[in-house]
């Protein structure tokens, strides 16, 4: 069988480095960062799993019209992992292949393309037990990142703030890079001043 890849957007976090703005409704290209990212998620084929906090009607408009399935976490305060767990519970509980895979995509990183995450699920299909991870025309790890099914369940007990990490550290042996264009795999919109050196406009 054709492995599915289940992608992960952990959209739950508190933006608490932005100051008081919502990192993932800032626009790119006039469009909600969110919704940039689900869309191009979406445009892979790949069935779509968003993570949430509790009361975020600007979120929750941001994917308004996407065929995205939305997963409350209501204990979002308590670290990263947290949108890990229950976003991982809600795709198994869907039912999935033993050669399934799912990618955990960050919400506040603006550079993906649909081409490179089709070109992360090709990889995956061609070597299924494998960690595949995003990573910079250098070498440099980063995001997305592919587990097999059959660390799922590793990824379901993590704690704290991390997504996954320990998982990767654990099964070295099995990760697998992916070059992906320039910085696409690293760069995140963390704060004000994030944002304000990728838009060019002064804080």
């Amino acid at each position: 069988m054709i492995p599915v890849v289940h992608i992960l957007i952990l959209a739950a976090g508190a933006s608490s480095r932005m100051r008081g703005t919502d990192k993932l409704v800032q626009p790119v290209d006039g469009k909600p960062i969110l919704r940039r990212v689900a869309a191009t998620a979406l445009a892979t084929g790949a069935p779509v799993t968003v993570t949430l906090p509790p009361h975020a009607p600007a979120r929750e408009a941001a994917l308004s019209g996407l065929a995205v399935a939305r997963v409350t976490v209501p204990d979002a305060s308590l670290g990263m992992s947290r949108s890990l767990v229950r976003g991982v519970a809600a795709i198994s509980a869907n039912g999935t292949g033993a050669q399934d895979g799912i990618m955990i995509l960050p919400a506040d990183m603006p550079g993906f393309t649909t081409e490179a995450l089709v070109g992360l699920i090709r990889r995956f299909a061609e070597r299924p037990d494998n960690i595949w991870r995003g990573a910079t025309e250098d070498g440099k790890e980063g995001h997305p990142t592919i587990f097999p099914t059959d660390l799922w369940q590793e990824l379901a007990a993590v704690s704290g703030d991390e997504g996954g990490r320990s998982v990767i550290q654990a099964h070295r042996n099995r990760v697998s890079l992916m070059p992906l264009p320039g910085q696409m795999a690293t760069l995140d919109l963390d704060t004000p001043e994030d944002w304000a050196a990728y838009l060019g406009h002064p804080v």
